[in-house]
């Protein structure tokens, strides 16, 4: 067993606006209440390679972040409910929480460390849910500095408040505010753009929202109460550019198929088939795979470029896992291909009407339920630009999930030095986890 981090918290302060802001309440979009209701950890970390005497000074992070905060101003606020029960943003000015820490433990010892007994959830404040919904920051912020000099930032944003395409909007901000620099695209607060159509006209079959399959009483891998959660690991597996680009060959070198597929639809169609033979499904079982699609360009008119809000509509493939094994590779490719392509302005605007007719929410809202076994969800921010927070002392060496808590769930991450490698963040059952390793690299 490792030992514990020793960490000790120097000061915990509540950053304001720097000047008054617009007491209003934003409306809170259909994809924004169908999110999970809890606050996203992330970790940054920075080295000091010279040796650097104001490294990450405290004093002037919350002077750029107290100036941020005035145009993202409901960033500063609380939860709240309108007059009908809907989840809102009360734009009150609270402001966001910031703490300042330092451990005698060196950075390296927690880059990328996702074992059981991982610290880094330590690197990041925790959020007391118990006062109810209006009584936390909706963002919460840790700079911790190690023996080594290098720095964490731990950064945790509640997930109604934005997806990771805003989250990083506002980090990235503030870290061009803290260099003295105007941040390029200003937020826009106005999520009625996402609003239901009246009257609510759905027109596909919105397979996304429905419940689960849960795992087969034949398969041999049923534990003997469907409640009971199996034991789970998170590890992280390297793809290189050269392995990534025979992934991309292989349709065509299995069946002369000559389109162009994206980097994320071929390997989320290599994962789904490796992931659902590592766990041993059986033919019939029926498995899901989750995708979160970006809508903000796929709308017509696309939503403006710095829309602040969720904006990601988690769409869905459905095989049985016989036919995922027994099918080419580049069947499995063009089934997600398919379905990313399938999710336009039409789609979008009909899953927003769904959700409007659905008499209660909370069943859409996902949980550790909807990803497990026999389902699998593989969320990408290749595209995000994970590695921009330029503080004014460089940019990070890493950027990652703080930790992944639900088993099923997978993140591919972009390389930080940009050489188009990318790491997979994968949580899956402990008994299935080698075979994964195993297969991930046979093509």
């Amino acid at each position: 067993m490792e030992m514990e981090m020793e960490i000790t918290l120097k000061e915990s302060a509540i950053v304001r606006p720097a000047q008054d802001t617009p007491k209003v309440s934003l409306y809170n979009s259909n994809l924004d209440l169908v999110m999970t209701r809890y606050h996203v950890p992330t970790v940054y970390f920075y080295n000091n390679p010279n040796g650097c005497s104001n490294f990450f000074d405290p004093g002037k992070l919350k002077e750029a972040l107290s100036e941020i905060l005035v145009p993202f101003y409901p960033v500063a606020g609380r939860l709240g409910f309108d007059e009908n029960g809907r989840l809102e943003i009360v734009c009150n000015a609270q402001g966001v929480l910031f703490v300042e820490a330092e451990t005698s433990w060196v950075m390296d010892q927690l880059i990328g460390d996702f074992s059981d007994n991982s610290q880094v959830f330590r690197l990041v404040p925790k959020v007391d849910y118990s006062a109810g919904i209006s009584s936390y920051p909706l963002l919460v912020l840790q700079v911790t500095t190690f023996k080594c000099g290098g720095v964490c930032l731990g950064v945790a944003v509640q997930h109604s408040l934005g997806d990771g395409t805003s989250a990083l909007h506002f980090i990235n901000s503030w870290a061009d505010t803290a260099r003295g620099l105007s941040p390029s695209i200003a937020p826009f607060f106005d999520r009625t753009l996402l609003r239901a159509r009246i009257p609510p006209t759905p027109k596909f079959q919105h397979v996304e929202f429905d419940p689960p399959p849960s795992m087969d009483k034949t398969s041999h891998s049923i534990p003997a109460s469907a409640d009971f959660i199996k034991p789970s690991i998170v590890s992280i597996f390297g793809l290189t550019v050269d392995q990534l680009n025979t992934l991309k060959a292989k349709p065509n070198a299995e069946n002369g198929d000559t389109r162009k597929y994206s980097t994320y639809n071929v390997l989320a169609a290599h994962i789904w088939r490796c992931v659902s033979k590592a766990r041993g499904l059986s033919n019939d079982q029926v498995t899901k795979l989750h995708i979160p699609i970006d809508g903000r360009s796929r709308l017509k008119p696309p939503l403006p470029p710095g829309y602040f809000g969720n904006a990601i509509l988690m769409s869905s493939e459905i095989a049985r896992a016989g036919d995922l094994q027994s099918e080419t590779f580049t069947d499995t490719t063009k089934r997600i291909h398919e379905l990313l392509k399938k999710v336009d302005d039409e789609y979008l605007r009909s899953a927003i009407d769904y959700i409007e007719n659905v008499p209660d929410l909370s069943t859409l809202v996902r949980g550790p339920h909807t990803f497990r076994c026999p389902n699998l969800a593989i969320i990408s921010w290749m595209w995000l630009p994970i590695h921009d927070a330029d503080f004014g002392w460089g940019r990070p060496i890493y950027m990652g999930p703080a930790n992944v808590v639900q088993e099923g769930k997978i993140y591919i991450l972009p390389s930080p030095t940009r050489d188009g490698s990318l790491s997979l963040v994968t949580r899956l059952e402990t008994a299935h986890m080698k075979l994964f390793k195993q297969l991930l690299y046979e093509f």
